[in-house]
């Protein structure tokens, strides 16, 4: 039997973070992964592959739509789908190697297999058991089934098979007007598909500011989405190679169906957690299904801790990761900290949509003064220049104390723009601290100055 200091269960983003941090302060350490490659849902099939897509879309739209007004003339790039496919899949396979590489570079035992845990301090991986003092669940989640509409994986499928669909759909309809389905919606749409999203809800990014969900939604209508708002659907019927999606409105219980070549069901995910023998154990969970943490991650039975997709909070891999490294930190005697209230959020459409903290409709809703500011990217000279002048950015900041407390970007590089917002929101910075940083010129980051400017005397170029 082996023994280690800590074995992790799950190998994506906060599973291989958490191994490989506790191999750096010293701990013995194996993780577990039943797949064949190391990384998870995000490196395999989701974060990854999904921007591989969504690049490789990009670069069509740009030069359909926007070479010709740079100069740049010729016959627009035809797509070869299988050469994309395999673009996408040599990007895994890079960032998977890549893992393998960290995991033996930090003396971190891969176990092959799929784990399950038969007593507290044992791990079993296929027939043999291995011991250890801390074990770490991190399994991640999967999509969540609709009542009503089987996948299949080839015309009903998830994010899974959306990634692989034998051929581009002429037409596409979209169950769930999150993360998930924007982005494969986008690139389906970008490649010709006529592509419908359906949703439950009145808005798209249900939780988002209510300003950027409307700016969002006209973006992605200009760019060919259509959206179905308020829609409940109760069940999707496959004859031969065709799908049907039939709903019902929400608002006066009218029926309708629509006809697609392919259904991407997107309607949210669940803790993965099967196997496990949680339940023997007695490791409490949630109604959610959701494994139960204190504030330390540590579950109801001891040395026994959960991170990511399988406990509550947002399903994000960065805020996995940041578990995965303060998990390790306690474990090895130290102080894990994670800041939930500075976790962004993405969706890597173009434009993208960024966004950390509290939205005004919270704000509202706790009866908090603030105040906002706010700059259009049709001011920013950079974003005119690139054609990608679509959007704003917005700050939120106490109106007593000026501490930044939340902001809202949709445009060019917000997922990276946002980070420099989430620095000073760690460090209890205010509106003004941003206001009086210098930016370089011409960035996109200049939108971010002109926002804190508008917090205040007003920004420059507005």
């Amino acid at each position: 039997m082996a023994s280690y200091d800590v074995i992790v269960i799950g190998s994506g983003p906060g599973g291989y973070v958490c191994a490989i941090r506790c191999a750096q302060l010293g701990l013995k350490t194996a993780c577990v992964e039943g797949r064949e490659t190391l990384g998870g849902t995000c490196l395999n099939v989701g974060c990854i592959p999904s921007k591989a897509l969504l690049h490789a879309t990009h670069m069509l739209h740009e030069a359909e739509h926007n070479f010709s007004k740079m100069g740049l003339k010729g016959k627009s790039p035809s797509v070869d789908w299988k050469q994309m496919l395999a673009y996408k899949q040599e990007t895994i396979e890079t960032n998977t190697k890549g893992i393998e590489f960290l995991f033996k570079k930090n003396k971190i035992d891969w176990l092959k297999g799929w784990g399950s845990i038969p007593q507290a301090g044992r791990v079993k991986v296929g027939d043999e058991v291995h011991e250890a003092k801390n074990i770490v669940i991190a399994t991640g989640s999967e999509s969540s089934a609709l009542p009503g509409v089987e996948v299949d994986e080839k015309i009903v499928v998830t994010s899974t098979g959306a990634l692989e669909l034998a051929s581009v759909p002429k037409k596409m309809v979209v169950i769930g007007a999150g993360v998930i389905g924007l982005e494969l919606g986008s690139v389906y749409a970008r490649l010709g598909a006529e592509v419908t999203v359906v949703e439950y809800l009145d808005a798209i990014t249900p939780g988002m500011d209510a300003e950027v969900q409307k700016t969002f939604q006209r973006t992605l209508k200009k760019q060919g989405l259509s959206f179905v708002m308020g829609a409940a659907v109760q069940g999707v019927e496959v004859k031969g190679k065709k799908a049907s999606v039939r709903y019902k409105s929400r608002k006066d219980d009218s029926e309708a169906t629509l006809d697609a070549d392919a259904v991407l069901v997107a309607t949210g995910r669940r803790p993965f957690t099967d196997g496990l023998g949680l339940e023997d154990l007695g490791v409490a969970l949630t109604a959610r299904g959701q494994v139960k943490t204190d504030a330390h991650w540590a579950t109801s039975v001891r040395d026994i801790y959960a991170i990511g997709d399988a406990i509550e909070g947002p399903m994000l891999a960065h805020k996995a990761e940041d578990e995965g490294m303060a998990v390790a930190e306690v474990l090895a005697g130290k102080a894990g900290h994670v800041n939930y209230g500075v976790i962004p959020g993405v969706i890597y459409t173009h434009p993208e949509v960024a966004t950390v903290g509290l939205t005004e409709e919270q704000l509202k809703a706790e009866g908090r003064a603030y105040k906002a500011g706010k700059f259009s990217f049709m001011g920013n000279g950079r974003a005119k220049a690139n054609f990608a002048a679509d959007g704003f950015v917005k700050i939120l900041a106490d109106k007593t104390t000026d501490r930044i407390l939340g902001a809202h970007i949709i445009g060019p590089m917000a997922g990276d723009l946002i980070h420099e917002i989430c620095v000073a929101m760690e460090f209890g910075a205010a509106a003004q601290d941003l206001a009086m940083t210098c930016h370089a010129h011409p960035t996109y980051s200049e939108a971010v100055r002109e926002a804190a400017l508008a917090c205040g005397d007003g920004a420059i170029h507005s």
